[in-house]
C-alpha cells in the first residue's frame, strides 16, 4: 500500500503521543505494543516529528569484523534508499550489551541525510551530538559515546528488535520528544484524517482544566462526557 507525500507531510504536523491516541481507535494491535520503550529517547527533543520508513541494519563495535560477506557500509544502505516506500529513518540493534561505541556520528548523519533520510533510531549509542543537531536531523538514542571502537554494519535490511519494537524494512515510523512509534501503513492516510478531530476533542477537556470560571467536578465530567461522546462516534466511523 502506497502512502503519499501529502500524507506523510501531515502526519509530520503531529506529536506522536496524538499519533499513538488515534491508532488505537482502530483496534489494529494491542494498546501496549507498537512503539519503542523508555531505551530510546530523543537526542533532540526540540525538533519537529521525524517521519518515514525503516531502512534497518544490526551493528557491533566490541570486537573487529570477523571478514566474510555478512558486513555492510552505509554507501550499501544509501543504495537501498529507492526501493523504500519514502524517506529513509535509519533503525540500529546494537548487539553488544552494553553497547561499546557510537552507532552514528557527524560523517554517517551528514552523509544519510543528504540522501534524503529523515532521522535516525539506535539501540546504542550516538556522538558528535552538536554537530547532528547543527544538521537539523533527529537522531534517537540509548546513551551518548565519545569513540565508535570497532564499529561495523551487519544483517541489513532484516529484522532487528529496538526498545522492544521489532521493526522490519519498510515500516513506517513516528517519532519525537516523546519517543517513537510504528504506524501501521494501511492505516496511515486514515491516521492523518483522523487526527484534526480527535485533537479538537481532547480541547473539549483542556479548555475546561484551563479556561476561567470557577472549577467544579460535575464540570469536568460533563467535559470528559462530552469528549467521550464525539471520541466514541469518530471510532464508530472509523470502524464501518
Amino acid at each position: 500500500m502506497t502512502v503519499t507525500r501529502q500524507t506523510l507531510d501531515r502526519l509530520a504536523a503531529i506529536d506522536t503521543p496524538t499519533i499513538c491516541n488515534v491508532i488505537e481507535l482502530f483496534d489494529v494491535r494491542p494498546r501496549h505494543i507498537g512503539y519503542m520503550d523508555a531505551r530510546i529517547g530523543a537526542c533532540f527533543p526540540e525538533m519537529p516529528p521525524m517521519v518515514g520508513f525503516a531502512c534497518t541494519a544490526a551493528f557491533r563495535s566490541s570486537a573487529p569484523p570477523a571478514g566474510g560477506d555478512a558486513y555492510g557500509s552505509f554507501e550499501k544502505q544509501v543504495e537501498m534508499f529507492p526501493e523504500l516506500p519514502g524517506p529513509a529513518v535509519m533503525v540500529f540493534e546494537d548487539l553488544d550489551s552494553p553497547p561499546v561505541g557510537a552507532t552514528f556520528g557527524e560523517v554517517m548523519c551528514s552523509v544519510y541525510k543528504a540522501f534524503g533520510s529523515t532521522g535516525l533510531i539506535t539501540s546504542g549509542g550516538g556522538r558528535d551530538l552538536h554537530e547532528v543537531r547543527a544538521l537539523g536531523y533527529p537522531v534517537f538514542t540509548g546513551s551518548t559515546i565519545c569513540a565508535h571502537a570497532w564499529c561495523h554494519l551487519l544483517h541489513l535490511g532484516l529484522p532487528v528488535h529496538v526498545g522492544s519494537l521489532v521493526v522490519d524494512q519498510g515500516d513506517l515510523l513516528h517519532g519525537d520528544a516523546n519517543g517513537v512509534t510504528s504506524i501501521p501503513i494501511e492505516i496511515a492516510a486514515a491516521v492523518a484524517d483522523a487526527t484534526p478531530e480527535f485533537a479538537a476533542a481532547e480541547k473539549i477537556v483542556i479548555g475546561y482544566a484551563q479556561g476561567s470560571g470557577e472549577k467544579t467536578v460535575a464540570g469536568l465530567i460533563a467535559a470528559r462526557e462530552e469528549f467521550a461522546a464525539v471520541v466514541s462516534e469518530l471510532r464508530q466511523r472509523i470502524r464501518g
